[in-house]
């Protein structure tokens, strides 16, 4: 097992069977999104992680323009195939660097999905996210439960050299909601969802909503 794996080179590596191979997180995220954000006008929006377009084929079915971005030019090659739609701009960015990306753009809806345990610094992210929101904009964020960290739990994959375990950090829920806080958005809603919907097990997944 290789720890600590670069993000982008371990997305790069992924791409290939990212949509195919066993990953519950993935999937029961992509239901939570779909839960949250169903009964929205979403408008423009900006999608941060879009990987390979498991949300992206869905949002664009609800947006007037999506801006999306990730890391991985691999991920993003599966989801330019997978999404080919005038209303989406898929954009391979650091979302660390300066957000050149978003320059000069204003967004009513911004998706976070499985990206922010990669990131160290959380207040960055949102004292940079308040930069290209419109007022009452909302804001979702979908990741692994803490108590999964807590755990032991890091995004993961198999290859014939073996487990590559991708570069991660610990957030609890107080450092998403202490950050967002700082920078001006509002605590909507916090949700967990669990395997088979099992309340008796440890929650596989955290949603967050904010509004600006």
């Amino acid at each position: 097992m290789q720890q600590g794996t670069n993000v982008q080179a371990a997305y790069n590596q992924w791409a290939n069977q990212y949509d195919t191979n066993q990953n519950r997180t993935r999937d029961l995220e992509a239901v939570s999104l779909r839960e949250t954000l169903t009964n929205r006008d979403l408008g423009a929006v900006l999608e941060i992680g879009c990987g390979t377009g498991k949300n992206t084929e869905w949002l664009v079915t609800k947006a007037e323009l999506i801006l999306s971005v990730d890391l991985s030019e691999e991920m993003l090659a599966k989801a330019r195939e997978k999404v080919q739609d005038a209303k989406v701009d898929f954009v391979q960015a650091d979302i660390t660097a300066p957000w050149e990306f978003a320059a000069g753009k204003a967004f009513d809806t911004v998706v976070f999905s499985l990206v922010l345990e990669h990131i160290e610094d959380l207040e960055m992210i949102f004292e940079k996210l308040r930069t290209v929101v419109r007022k009452g904009a909302f804001v979702y964020i979908g990741e692994l439960h803490p108590f999964k960290q807590y755990a032991g739990t890091k995004a993961r994959f198999d290859t014939e050299e073996g487990t590559q375990v991708v570069t991660c950090f610990n957030h609890h829920i107080s450092d998403f909601t202490g950050a967002a806080s700082a920078h001006g958005f509002q605590l909507q809603n916090i949700r967990e969802y669990f395997d088979d919907a099992d309340k008796n097990t440890i929650p596989r997944i955290l949603t967050l909503t904010f509004s600006f």
